[in-house]
């Protein structure tokens, strides 16, 4: 029987993974720099790897997938529309994705510690899209 922090931590992550990738997606074809193109097409493939973990996980624990609340999607999907209607530059992106990736890099370690009795392998997962986040935001700092 997996224990509900295990679930719990594990239905985070993998809603942090959705919307991040979702992000990235939306972003993609506003691009003009090839290497940054690159860069998010890459982070976008690493996220959707660990959200296939986390989602396989989620069907053998038969837990149920948790959607991002709809103030945070709405929340996100303003910030995001204003900051790109102002300008779609790389820049402007770059500051976006960054600001993305610090907002889900503390999310996960709050439910890293909130969740502390969670399982060894999804604890692992956590850190593994910690990782991810944080190579994101350092990879596009240079195009800020």
């Amino acid at each position: 029987m997996v224990n509900e922090d295990t679930m719990d931590l594990l239905k985070e992550c993998h809603s942090e993974i959705k919307t991040a990738a979702g992000t990235i997606e939306d972003v993609l074809p506003k691009i003009q720099n090839e290497q940054l193109r690159t860069l998010l097409t890459d982070s976008k493939r690493n996220h959707e790897l660990l959200g296939g973990e986390t989602g396989s996980l989620l069907c053998e624990y038969g837990g149920d997938f948790k959607e991002t609340g709809s103030l945070s999607k709405g929340m996100s999907w303003v910030k995001k529309n204003i900051m790109l209607t102002v300008s779609e530059s790389d820049s402007v992106i770059s500051d976006l994705i960054t600001d993305g990736c610090s907002e889900g890099i503390k999310s996960i370690k709050r439910n890293l510690n909130k969740y502390s009795l969670a399982d060894e392998k999804v604890k692992g997962i956590a850190e593994r899209l910690i990782y991810t986040e944080q190579s994101l935001s350092d990879g596009v700092g240079r195009y800020l």
